[in-house]
């Protein structure tokens, strides 16, 4: 019998922001805001890296969403920040190219577009330049108008220029009289040191209230009500643990390679790219105990000790695999060498699968799996939880030898379709896209999906020894043809831990 499960997604509207951050470097107190004060403030958006990909596809349509739904400030401002030289009104042509609205086809769309973009504008200049950010902050006060103003600085630029950027902000184009707030996308380094040193020079001018470390996929509305899921139902809070979990897996596939663009990824590779953060991110979100309330320290100190609680990465537990060329229906798929901007004889894997543990009383013995890959059969992630068997089952016989077609099994899907189902898919409703979520918590300053520095610290500390070992060993990935379910070793190494990964099945909902 298949049991239906239904979940209620809403956006939470948060109160502004009320706290003022001092200048970098300092820290002081929250003061809470007047009404009239709230009233005479302004908010100054700055996507720096405007004439990028990222800025064009996800950030300027996520604003232009949040405004859409009336949920931005009366008084704000968006700023493009780049060394391309344009105008503000070229510009505007260049994103209302990729504006939408999406949630519906509202006769006021045209006109709700049109409102936004007056609202943009744009500063040419250098990245490491205080000259360029002091003409920035001039255009800045000008929109501002002598009102109290808050600033978020979107860093939509490469890592190895964080800082300079960064510097140049916090010292000519910082608020004097409202909050200066600085979101950062990922990678956060490639390793533990570097990831040390980049948090150590950013705060060399912010605080960490002032730092937003975004992964877009924690602003998914499916991962957040995940603790809804466990801490408000009945049903499953008393079976989260290992006398009723068999096993957990964290899967993430992409149908689709790195196309011309395998320069940046080849120098971090999937275990990086996407198990390091963001399946981590939702292991401990998962696994986490009941946080004393939901703060978002109290729930980021829950993180941090499954964290902390995680047995050390051995590479026996860990499969590495690189996409290679692949036939199929008449149509020729490329391997992952064949990229240009891939060196030939690359051995960064596009494939990984590694089973972990946590040693706490709660998961003690339980495995984790997670596998994350490039050119796979299908665009997935989800998170699967399996269930122990019932002892003495009476119809096992009718399952034959195979229990696993018995097994209970719980899935969150994150994409492409957000569902939670047992065993049958439940469609919920549309709901806001990550990075609309993400800036607008943002721009409250609620916290509770960025991560934390002392987070990230752990996060690689779990990850960096298995990464040097695999890098100084020069491990060879196994290849596995274009368009395929991954690696043979993936099934082995499932095996290994007495799991059967949970995508495998034919079955239509899967």
């Amino acid at each position: 019998m298949a049991v239906l499960l239904s979940a209620e997604i809403s956006l939470a509207g948060n109160p502004l922001a009320k706290e003022r951050i001092e200048p970098p470097g300092k820290e002081r107190p929250s003061i809470p805001m007047s009404e009239a004060e709230k009233e005479e403030s302004t908010l100054s958006i700055t996507v720096v890296g405007a004439s990028g990909d990222l800025a064009n596809k996800k950030i300027f349509p996520a604003l232009f969403a949040l405004f859409y739904e009336d949920c931005l400030p009366e008084n704000f401002t968006v700023f493009g920040f780049a060394r391309t030289k344009l105008t503000d009104e070229e510009l505007r042509n260049m994103i209302s190219k990729t504006l939408t609205c999406r949630i519906d086809k509202r006769e006021n769309c045209d006109d709700k577009m049109d409102q936004f973009l007056k609202r943009c504008f744009y500063q040419a200049g250098q990245y490491n330049s205080e000259e360029s950010f002091l003409e920035l902050d001039k255009k800045l006060k000008e929109k501002e108008a002598g009102k109290l103003s808050n600033r978020l600085f979107y860093l939509s630029i490469p890592p190895n220029i964080f800082v300079d950027v960064v510097r140049c902000a916090s010292h000519r184009a910082s608020s004097t009289n409202g909050w200066t707030r600085v979101i950062v996308e990922k990678p956060f380094g490639r390793d533990s040191e570097s990831s040390g040193e980049l948090t150590r020079c950013l705060k060399q001018y912010l605080t960490e209230d002032q730092i937003f470390r975004i992964d877009h996929y924690l602003g998914k509305e499916l991962v957040e009500n995940l603790s809804v899921l466990r801490f408000s139902n009945l049903v499953f809070e008393p079976l989260w643990s290992r006398n009723y979990i068999r096993n957990v897996q964290l899967i993430f596939s992409e149908d689709f390679g790195t196309e011309g663009r395998g320069g940046y990824f080849d120098n971090y590779g999937i275990i990086r790219d996407i198990m390091q953060n963001h399946l981590l991110q939702i292991l401990a979100l998962f696994a986490m105990e009941t946080p004393v309330s939901l703060e978002a320290e109290d729930i980021r100190n829950e993180k941090v000790k499954v964290l902390r609680s995680m047995k050390p990465l051995k590479l026996e537990d860990v499969i590495v695999g690189q996409y290679k060329g692949h036939g199929k229906g008449g149509k020729s798929y490329p391997a992952y060498t064949d990229d240009p901007t891939v060196p030939k004889d690359s051995l960064t894997p596009t494939f990984a699968a590694a089973a972990l543990f946590i040693n706490n009383a709660r998961w003690d013995g339980i495995p984790f799996l997670m596998k994350a890959g490039k050119a796979l059969h299908v665009k997935r992630a989800e998170i699967r939880v399996q269930f122990r068997h019932v002892p003495g089952n009476l119809y096992k016989r009718n399952f034959g030898t195979d229990l696993d077609k018995a097994t209970n099994e719980l899935v969150l899907r994150v994409q492409p379709d957000e569902a939670i189902y047992l065993k049958i898919n439940n469609k919920v409703p549309e709901i806001p896209d990550a990075y609309e979520r993400l800036l607008l918590d943002a721009i409250e300053g609620e916290r509770r999906l960025f991560i934390r520095s002392d987070e990230l610290d752990a996060a690689w500390a779990l990850f960096t020894p298995l990464l040097r070992e695999l890098e100084e060993k020069k491990i060879f990935p196994e290849l596995y043809p274009y368009g395929s379910r991954g690696p043979v070793g993936a099934h082995y190494l499932a095996a290994k831990h007495n799991v059967r990964w949970g995508d495998l099945s034919g079955e239509i909902y899967e």
